[in-house]
């Protein structure tokens, strides 16, 4: 039984084995309905358009990116011959981490008021992801650093191919762990009654 292959160059592709890719599969393909029911509990819980929108755009972000990895990986396990087809599963799959990282940040700048320059950073951050996590309120952000710490943990895996057994796989359950604590706090901090309270006029 083969856990894992031998390390290959930098400049050449790491060839997962049968057991890999199916815990490549596995452990994104596990998270698609849990983020279609969870976004559809924001959904429920919002009480206006802003709300609606935000719910929509932060569940699109998050199943869209169980979704197309576990269909990128699926394609490149049992149909990699069709060269075509992976390499645009590929790139759905790099550009829908993108999605995902605005549409992560979205809720808190659609939900919260945080000052004139919001609106603008609004749209910014469709285009700087990154900067989203610049705003002043503090509630939430502690959730929102151990959900980046995860990614950036992850990464360690993600380029671990051929040294760590199921390495790929690892890297996606630290995605969803990442996904999971920012789920928490988008939930508790902007959809909860208690969150409601705390909002001002948008």
């Amino acid at each position: 039984i083969e856990f894992m292959n031998n390390r290959v160059p930098s400049n050449k592709r790491y060839q997962p084995t049968d057991y890999e890719h199916a815990a490549n599969c596995a452990t994104h393909a596990l998270w698609v309905i849990p983020s279609l029911l969870g976004s559809s509990v924001l959904h429920f819980l919002s009480e206006d358009q802003w709300e609606r929108v935000s719910a929509w755009l932060y569940g699109a972000g998050l199943t869209s990116l169980f979704l197309i990895s576990t269909l990128f990986h699926t394609v490149t396990w049992k149909k990699s011959h069709l060269r075509s087809v992976e390499h645009c599963f590929h790139m759905c799959d790099r550009m829908v981490i993108y999605f995902f990282i605005a549409a992560s940040y979205a809720p808190w700048l659609n939900l919260r008021e945080l000052g004139p320059w919001t609106c603008h950073m609004r749209w910014l951050v469709w285009v700087m992801a990154s900067v989203g996590t610049t705003y002043p309120d503090r509630e939430g952000l502690c959730e929102l650093l151990v959900g980046g710490a995860c990614y950036c943990l992850g990464m360690v895996f993600f380029k671990s191919d051929g040294l760590v057994p199921f390495a790929h796989a690892i890297w996606h359950l630290f995605v969803a762990m990442g996904a999971g604590v920012h789920y928490y706090a988008i939930y508790r901090y902007l959809y909860t009654p208690a969150a409601n309270q705390m909002k001002t006029s948008r």
